[in-house]
Order: C-alpha cells, then structure tokens, then sequence
C-alpha cells in the first residue's frame, strides 16, 4: 500500500465496527484464505517472495528470510481530568536478512514494492561472497497455535470509547481517596499483521493485539508529596478494558501511594530478601534471564557460557522461559523467524538445561531453536530474547517463608533494573516493600537499590513459594538498541544475602 493510502485506512478503522478484520473472521490462524489476504494487505505475490529471496541467496548465503509487518500504534492520555493527548503512528516495510555462517546481512525498506524489495535483498545478500547461488525452495505454508485470541480488534476501536475508559479510571483513583491531587493515565494499543518467508520455504503469517494501561497517583498530605504507578498489558482485544481492570489499577495506585506516607528506607548492607511473588519476576530477568540468551553464551560473554548441563542453584527450583501463555504480553505464536512459540525450561530441578535459542546460536550448538529469535520491528534482524520468564512453585507457603527471616526486607514493588552480562552482576529499584523483624512484616519500605551477582543470587534462594503468580506489568526489555515487550514471574523466593542500598 502507498503511505497515503495505508494513514487513510487508518482514519477509517477508527470509525469501523470493533470486529476482526474480515480475512480473519472465520479462518483458523495461517489458514490458507487468511494468507491469502495477507499475501494481497502487503501487495505481494508467491511468485514475487521467490522473486526476491532468489536474489538474497546470490552470492550463497547459508539462510534467508523476508520479514514483512505493517503495525497501528494508538495512544491517548489523560491529566489534570481531562483527555488532552491522542495520537496514532503507523509501521510498514519488509526486512531482508541473509546470514553466512554466524555473520547476517540486513536491509530493510518502509515499502513492499518489488523493486525495492530487490534493492534490499542484493544489499543484504553482500554478506555472502560464493560463486554459487543457494537454491530457492518450493512454498510452504504454515500454521501455529493462536496464543492471542481475540474478540474485538483494536482497529475498530473508538476513539470517544478510549476516552470515556480512561476518565473513569481517573474517576476510580480520585474516588479512593481524598488525599489524591493529580492522576496520569494513558492507554495505548497495538495491531500488527506479520508476513515471513523464508528461505526453506515456510511461509506464514500473524496477527498480533496489544493493549497497555496505567494509572500513575500523585497524593499530597501535610505538605508531603508521593506517588505510585500501576498498568497492566495484555495480548488481547478490546474486550480487555473491563471494570475489573479499571478498578484493580486504582487501588494498586492509590494504596501504594498512600503506602509511601509511612514508609521509610531500611539501614543498608547484605540482608535476606524476600521477594514477593509476581512483580519480583524481574530478579529472574535481569540476575539471569539475559545470561542465559544464547548469543551471550555462544560468544563466551556469560557467565553462564560453561555451565550448561551443570548444577546452577537447589534441585528445587525450576526456571522457564514460555512465550505460549495465554494472552500474556510475552505471548508469540511464532518468533520473528518463523519457529514455533513452545515452553522452555532454562533450569531443571537446579540443572542449567538449556539456552535460549535464535536459529544462529541453535546451529552453533547443534540444536532445534527454541523460539526466541525476536525483533523489534522489519527495521531490525531477529537476536535470543526472553518471553515469559517465571520460576515454577515450590512448597512453601509465603507465611513460612518470612517466618524464617529475622532481619531482612520483603520486596513487592520494582520498577526497572539491568545486569552486567560478562560479570553477572545486577542492580535494581524497589520502589516498595515492608521491613521484616523477628519473622514478620512491620514497617513499609520505599525507594531502595538491591544489588547482587545472577549466579550467586540463584545458589542462594534457599526457600521457594507455592504461589507462582505471573506479573502483566507493562515491560519492556531492551537490548543491543531493540525494545520489546516481556513478562515475568515469580513465587514468594527467600534470598539468604543480597546487597541492600538503604540508609
């Protein structure tokens, strides 16, 4: 489609029925008349994917594919009680990678015209240099399981409706309590229609929803000023924004400020940690989530890169990383090269049991990828990234668990962190929890660094909750310069030490 054709299509779906795009009312994910409508949204044709992966494989690249994707983004934010921001943007062009050995080659155009796609395809295809061309496959296309079902597309979504969702949950906040003074919601979604084909010949397609919502609470009481922030995110429809939603960011994010008046930071240096389940998923992203990507390993970067198949932490503890949870923001059918979405487990009763796989790294090991070859967007070439990394349950009950700690801190509020890769040391913010003396919870605490090293961390959860709860916090995870949307989760976890930045 032509820009200007594509931005009006735009402005009519925002008057449209609220209802799935009509190729995919009735048709099962990558059913052959949904890819035959797909094939005709991007303007292209069989003869023309041929067309153009022949010339990618010219100078005898191992490996091809051709990444399609046209993306709406809509937003609307409110302050001060009022709607007073919208906007919308839109994302289309075909990515082009070509990969020699463990080296890729990547173009990409904002157009699905052929001879643009061409150009691209004979830039990327420059990382080869043979004198044999790589037979292009027959097509074949390719169905997966729908991880993301939905029952009323976003396209057809009101502008009025989003409106109105917001202002109430403005209202909800407000109405919880009279120490409220400002109130910031915004809420965005996304629709994207994804083509690939790649150079063995496997054509398919995906059509992704995402909606991300949040409250963020500004209190005043006696002169003193504190806040709190609450969203959650889902793969799914409108059909999410329901009352339930509205009303549990509300109290998360007025509770959790008025939480603030009382809180005070613990005296620093090495304590236990409790980290409370769901939110605390983030100690499992950043303390080894990201050593455990395989590109990191494959270069000998990690710290992890010697220890597969070795015990990593007690035979307890089970870690996944599962991108096939239903409607979950780290939700995939398929990755951004084509495998199928599947559940891997990472840590097996205290074995480091495997990597996660793009295909680069899975031929580098001898192994079927394990679905985590992601991208940001057609402009970027797919690496290992996490989904859905959470710790399975263990038997305890979180009761026991702080029962078990005399002095130490219990964490349940985090809002960001990072690790360094090569050392596998990490930090991040707690933005709240509670002291713990003599085995239960007392004060509130706020505003506090936690530091520790991945490894050390893992071997020192010694006690594990029976309360796994899958945090759908709105995440995003960045690497190498890519952004992408992830979850995590986490039962109640006792850590023996942690550095602790308080006082």
């Amino acid at each position: 489609m032509k820009r200007r054709e594509f931005i009006k299509t735009s402005g009519i779906a925002l008057a449209g029925a609220a209802l799935l795009p009509d190729f995919l009312q009735g048709c099962a994910p990558g059913s052959k008349e949904g890819m035959a409508a797909m094939l005709t949204h991007f303007g292209v044709s069989e003869g023309d994917l041929k067309k153009v992966m022949a010339v990618a494989l010219e100078k005898g690249g191992d490996y091809a594919d051709l990444f399609f994707e046209h993306t709406f983004f809509n937003h609307i934010s409110l302050q001060d009680g009022a709607v007073n921001r919208a906007y919308s943007n839109i994302n289309y062009g075909v990515g082009v990678r070509v990969v020699k050995g463990d080296q890729t080659g990547y173009a990409y155009v904002e157009s699905s015209a052929l001879d643009e796609m061409l150009k691209a395809a004979r830039t990327a295809s420059r990382i080869a240099d043979s004198a044999t061309t790589t037979a292009v496959a027959n097509v074949s296309e390719q169905t997966f399981a729908n991880y993301y079902p939905i029952e009323r597309s976003w396209e057809g979504a009101l502008v009025q409706d989003k409106a109105s969702y917001v202002q109430q949950l403005n209202d909800r906040c407000f109405a919880l309590d009279n120490h409220v003074s400002k109130v910031q919601v915004s809420q965005s979604d996304t629709t994207s229609y994804i083509l690939l084909y790649n150079s063995e010949g496997m054509l398919c397609y995906d059509y992704k929803p995402m909606v991300t919502l949040s409250a963020y609470c500004i209190m005043e009481n006696h002169g003193k000023t504190e806040n709190y922030y609450s969203g959650r995110a889902f793969r799914k429809g409108v059909e999410s924004l329901t009352d339930d939603v509205a009303d549990t960011i509300a109290r998360q994010a007025v509770e959790g400020a008025k939480r603030m008046f009382t809180a005070v930071k613990p005296k620093g240096g090495e304590l236990p940690v409790v980290m409370a389940a769901g939110d605390s998923g983030i100690l499992l992203h950043e303390a080894i989530g990201h050593a455990f990507e395989a590109d990191f390993n494959r270069k000998n970067i990690s710290i992890f890169s010697d220890l597969l198949g070795k015990k990593v932490c007690d035979e307890h503890i089970n870690v996944v990383d599962d991108g096939t949870v239903i409607g979950n923001r780290g939700a995939i059918n398929f990755d951004d090269e084509g495998t199928a979405s599947q559940k891997t487990y990472i840590v097996t009763n205290g074995i480091l049991t495997s990597y996660l796989h793009d295909r680069i790294s899975a031929r580098h090991y001898g192994l079927a990828s394990t679905g985590n070859g992601r991208r940001e967007s057609f402009r970027f070439a797919p690496m290992p990234r996490m989904r859905c990394t959470y710790m399975e349950n263990g038997n305890s009950t979180e009761e026991e668990i702080i029962a078990a700690v005399k002095n130490g801190i219990y964490a349940d509020n985090f809002t960001n962190g990072q690790v360094q890769i090569g050392a596998g040391n990490f930090t991040f913010f707690v933005k709240s929890g509670y002291l713990i003396e003599n085995g239960k919870l007392t004060r509130p605490i706020k505003d506090i660094n936690i530091i520790g090293n991945g490894p050390q961390a893992l071997t020192d959860i010694t006690m594990v909750g029976n309360n796994l709860k899958i945090d759908n916090g709105t995440w995003t995870c960045g690497k190498n310069g890519q952004s992408m949307p992830v979850t995590q989760g986490l039962p109640s976890v006792l850590v023996k030490k942690l550095t602790v930045g308080g006082e």
